[in-house]
């Protein structure tokens, strides 16, 4: 590295950054006049302009990073995962020896006084959500679910598997596959749902129908879903039309406060309470239970967080998912028993998480370019932080999910499971 190199503008942050927080770069660091600073054995972070700055010093954190890094204004070269990774260890140890204060935090100031980044605010990226009206509102609701799920069929289908599940596989050892994983956590759920010819199976939040049109095909159930996105609810009814089992499966955009029909033999939920909110989740357990026959079976697979931003953080609530809560587990069992429903089985998945998203962030990659021509490079960069950071949450345990296996006891308060080994998938 020249000694220009050093003494430019990176070699100036270098030096201001140690001094005031007292450690090392944990990543490379590369400034828009080309200088370098930092470790030579990590990823880099290249700073193309003062408004990369100007994000930080009007948007501290989380979501200022993100809104730079999502208009192009920071880049990452090397293991993105790796550098949020190394950059989150960072800020945990400095706020754990506490060397952010005061006088450390004006030191910055001066940084960003002399690289030019004071000035008024930089654009807000139009991707961002801007939601109005009562929180959990069945509009609000709605357009909180199209900001996500209406981002078109076409880009769902470049990176999830085949059969459209947009929820955590389960990986045996042997399984090399994303397809073959998820193929793998529908047949666990239909087994654990006991479903076969003849039942009849409610499916909340049904996606693109992968749940659904699968119990139809291979367990022969009649089977029913609701959704509230429009564009999910147009692709699974071409399926439906172009499938020999269409007969069986009906599915209907619909909130599920209004899911009519039952009760069901059984009732599954994949990933969707997240959505419901904290305010409604009574509603929606007392829904899941109201749906299901006595002796009937409930399941739901939902990611969980504690009180730590149970909405995922800044990034995704502005960008991914508004409005989404990730009910703690202990509370999403208190709900469930409080509506009726014993609980008879709760199995986490978290590692398997990390897997899949892996599977979809290659996808992800294989099909960039694509993905920037349909869609714009904003929505590609904003679904590579997401993918990268989820993966990262689940990995370090501050994310989790589970499959969380429920009956509707008879009125005798019989439940139907059998006696023996245990095995709720058998």
């Amino acid at each position: 590295m020249t000694t220009a190199m050093k003494n430019g503008l990176a070699g100036q942050c270098e030096r201001v950054l140690v001094k005031a927080l007292g450690s090392p770069l944990p990543i490379g660091l590369r400034m828009w006049d080309g200088s370098h600073a930092g470790p030579s054995d990590a990823p880099i972070l290249s700073v193309r302009s003062n408004r990369a700055l100007r994000h930080l010093l009007w948007c501290p954190g989380e979501l200022g990073l993100a809104r730079a890094y999502v208009m192009g204004e920071i880049d990452v070269d090397g293991d993105f995962r790796q550098a949020l990774g190394q950059c989150r260890r960072f800020v945990r140890s400095l706020r754990a020896a506490g060397r952010v204060s005061l006088p450390r935090l004006s030191m910055l100031g001066a940084l960003a006084l002399r690289l030019g980044a004071v000035g008024s605010p930089p654009p807000v990226p139009a991707e961002e959500a801007r939601l109005t009206g009562r929180l959990h509102s069945r509009r609000r609701d709605g357009d909180a679910i199209a900001h996500h799920y209406d981002l078109g069929n076409e880009f769902y289908q470049a990176i999830l598997d085949p059969s459209m599940a947009y929820s955590c596989a389960c990986w045996s050892s042997g399984t090399h596959r994303l397809a073959d994983a998820q193929r793998e956590k529908l047949d666990l759920v239909c087994r654990k749902l006991a479903l076969g010819p003849g039942k009849r199976l409610l499916d909340i939040g049904c996606g693109w129908g992968s749940l659904v049109l699968h119990a139809a095909r291979n367990y022969g159930v009649r089977a029913t879903g609701v959704t509230i996105s429009a564009q999910q609810h147009q692709f699974v009814q071409s399926r439906i039309r172009a499938d020999v089992i269409g007969d069986a499966v009906d599915v209907r955009l619909q909130d599920y406060r209004d899911a009519t029909g039952g009760p069901f033999d059984a009732v599954a939920s994949i990933e969707m309470g997240e959505h419901v909110g904290e305010v409604n989740y009574a509603r929606y357990a007392e829904t899941l239970r109201t749906s299901v026959r006595p002796g009937g079976r409930v399941l739901i697979q939902q990611m969980s967080r504690g009180s730590v931003a149970p909405g995922g953080g800044a990034f995704i609530k502005a960008y991914i998912a508004p409005d989404m809560f990730m009910c703690p587990l202990h509370r999403t069992l208190g709900y469930l028993e409080d509506a009726g429903l014993e609980i008879r089985e709760v199995v986490s998945l978290r590692e398997q998480y990390v897997r899949t998203i892996d599977a979809w962030s290659t996808q992800l990659d294989e099909v960039w370019d694509d993905i920037v021509r349909r869609h714009g490079v904003r929505q590609a960069r904003i679904w590579r932080l997401y993918l990268a950071g989820s993966a990262l949450a689940f990995e370090e345990n501050r994310m989790s999910v589970h499959q969380i296996l429920a009956v509707r006891p008879t009125s005798d308060g019989l439940s139907g499971m059998p006696i023996g080994d245990g095995a709720a998938d058998r």
